[in-house]
């Protein structure tokens, strides 16, 4: 039996003067339709931009109305019509018969209250529960999410915890009222390879438990393969195939043209050409020797440092100029903090020496010209670019600022030039962030630090919020960038596929230190510590496709 079942969907969100007029509306759904049943795990895929969340969110009626609206479509849950539900229903349905897991759960919890609480708000709400008795039943949901310690961290803010933490507490938070249905849209997208593990099977456990239907909303084939029984392909707002998981795998006759592109999309195997030895610290770029970065951890009246939180401790590392560095570890093992120090964005102790200069020793006034040829792409675009300024000044501002001797037409010939190395229209130079796809706004940042001809580029997490097709072209062009212009890149992430395909050696670490370090190939084929075999196991398995 069906517990939600949606029908020829639509939505669109107004852009023209009238509303619902059909000139300038954007469609974001054209035609969805899918079922899942009782305890079933049915995945919804497709690349950035097909309509994936838009038909989550439209769920629950959660999209940004009356700028949305629904042309035609239905949704039923359990039998009953929600499109057009009145608010005093559709309160009654969120969060205790379908909840919702978001993908970002820093920006989903509330910064200004403690995770118990948040937790014990939707219990009070619609179980009716006391403060106290909701607390205590908080306290035993984070138990079973397997927080490291419930007692503790029920009083720790969203800041406080890492990703893998944080995406605990949200999956505590949907499953406190014992829903029958969980929508969980890119659940694992920002977690090392470990923590998705886990929380893959705590979700399989809970389902197995108590029931639970879930609608997985990915771009993880690896994913989808591993835990759904069922996949519907979205592709520019269609559904337009729907098969058993392993038939969509294993069989090609039949396919829709967009699945077979999808699960063909495959990350470069080929080894990643070497220039030279970065073992060597006369031909390095960059040389880091017993870097430290503490944070100390006051108490008291007077706030005096009792402790601190060893977040980098004594590592050590060379980089060869037109190589790449991949730095891969758990959450919270110290990546992000080193990537930081070498670019001396925080304090650190130990040595920096970048083209032979000693960092540590330089003012910030002394490093800025330095800057121009040390530079970091994060994560996510959308939120390091500003919404304010336009592709072409988005840019340029690095000519602007390092006061490159360029008249203001031979800047926008410039950029021009460098939007199409980067594979974007110089013709879209002057629209803004919001106008581009995700894959387009990582193309620009990249764009942004080609310009400057930089010699270092720290990328951090590039590719993991992308769909894997996007993801193989980015891979290819930082491949290509780098043959062309010798760019060294810092890459750290928690996809080790990712990392196999761009790095020529690897530094993993645990806790703040380096538990080993080597060629790709080497470490990939023979790793030497069983946390590293752990890690190559958990993400390459169940990945195989056709």
């Amino acid at each position: 039996m069906s517990l939600l079942t949606i029908e020829n969907l639509a939505v669109s969100f107004r852009q023209g003067p009238q509303a619902g007029s059909a000139t300038g509306d954007i469609e974001a759904v054209r035609e969805a339709s899918l079922d899942v049943a009782e305890g079933e795990t049915v995945a919804l895929v497709g690349e950035s931009g097909s309509g994936k969340s838009v038909t989550g969110l439209s769920v629950l009626q959660l999209l940004p109305y009356p700028s949305a609206y629904h042309p035609h479509g239905s949704v039923r849950f359990a039998g009953e019509e929600l499109m057009g539900a009145d608010d005093e229903r559709l309160r009654a349905i969120r969060g205790d018969r379908i909840a919702m897991i978001f993908q970002e759960p820093m920006s989903s919890l509330n910064p200004l209250h403690p995770v118990g609480k948040q937790i014990s708000e939707t219990l009070v709400l619609h179980r009716r529960l006391t403060r106290p008795q909701a607390r205590a039943r908080a306290l035993e949901l984070l138990a079973e999410v397997q927080l490291a310690d419930p007692a503790t961290q029920i009083d720790a803010w969203p800041h406080e915890l890492s990703g893998g933490e944080r995406q605990r507490v949200m999956i505590a938070m949907a499953l406190a009222n014992a829903p029958d249905l969980l929508i969980a849209d890119e659940p694992t997208t920002a977690l090392d390879v470990t923590t998705q593990a886990e929380i893959l099977l705590l979700l399989k456990k809970l389902q197995d438990d108590s029931g639970l239907a879930i609608l997985l909303i990915t771009h993880d084939l690896g994913l989808v393969r591993t835990i759904a029984s069922r996949v519907f392909v979205m592709h520019q707002g269609r559904t337009v195939e729907s098969a058993p998981t392993e038939e969509l795998f294993t069989q090609s006759a039949g396919r829709h043209p967009y699945t077979r592109t999808l699960l063909q999309s495959a990350l470069p195997t080929s080894p990643v050409p070497v220039a030279t030895d970065p073992t060597k610290a006369a031909t390095a770029l960059m040389s880091a020797r017993d870097l430290r970065v503490w944070f100390p951890i006051r108490a008291g009246l007077l706030r005096r440092t009792r402790a601190h939180v060893k977040a980098v401790d004594d590592v050590s590392f060379d980089m060869a100029p037109g190589e790449t560095l991949g730095i891969v570890g758990e959450s919270g093992s110290g990546k992000s903090s080193l990537a930081l120090a070498a670019l001396r964005l925080i304090s650190s102790k130990g040595s920096i020496q970048f083209g032979g200069t000693q960092l540590q020793a330089l003012s910030h006034r002394q490093m800025r010209p330095l800057r121009r040829q040390l530079q970091i792409v994060f994560q996510d675009p959308y939120g390091s670019l500003s919404p304010r300024m336009s592709a072409c000044q988005i840019v340029e501002e690095g000519l602007r600022v390092h006061e490159v001797a360029l008249t203001r037409s031979q800047r926008r010939d410039r950029v021009g030039a460098v939007m199409e190395e980067v594979g974007l229209d110089p013709q879209t130079m002057d629209r803004y962030p919001h106008e581009f796809s995700g894959g387009q706004r990582q193309r620009l940042a990249l764009a942004r630090v080609v310009v400057l001809k930089t010699r270092l580029v720290i990328l951090d997490e590039p590719t993991s919020a992308l769909d894997r097709t996007v993801q193989v072209q980015i891979v290819e062009l930082l491949r290509n960038l780098q043959t062309r212009h010798g760019i060294s890149f810092l890459f750290i992430s928690h996809d080790l596929r990712v990392v196999r395909a761009l790095a020529h050696h690897i530094m993993v670490m645990r806790a703040g230190h380096v538990v080993e370090h080597g060629p790709a190939g080497d470490l990939f084929a023979a790793p030497q510590t069983d946390y590293t075999r752990a890690l190559v196991a958990a993400a390459f398995a169940d990945h195989t496709q056709t």
